[in-house]
């Protein structure tokens, strides 16, 4: 069996982190946009950039609660799809992966 501490470790200290840049965004989001209708142009494209990356952001929080949900099961560093060991060497890359390498290139 593996020790699932570091992983568990790094999810949860990414997580804080996304946490963190979700809160900006949002209070970047709500602050009040220009009344120059130029400055009020580029602020909606900053804005359009800065929803896809709390979109983003969002993604990648939903899939490190299902790697902890995993790890509270007893399944994590197991692939979802094929049920084989997940290689050490990309859990340390991707400790948020639910698919082994096979399966993630589509070949399982």
């Amino acid at each position: 069996m593996r020790d699932i501490a570091p992983y568990r470790k790094a999810l949860l200290d990414r997580l804080a982190e996304l946490d963190t840049r979700l809160h900006r965004i949002e209070a970047e989001l709500d602050e009040p946009t220009s009344k120059d209708w130029e400055e009020s142009a580029v602020e909606r494209e900053g804005d359009e950039v800065l929803e896809q990356l709390g979109q983003k952001g969002e993604a990648e929080i939903a899939r490190i609660r299902a790697a902890l949900q995993r790890m509270r099961d007893g399944t994590y560093g197991e692939c979802v799809r094929c049920g084989e060991e997940i290689a050490e060497a990309r859990l340390s890359t991707l400790p948020d992966t639910p698919l082994c390498r096979s399966c993630a290139a589509g070949a399982g």
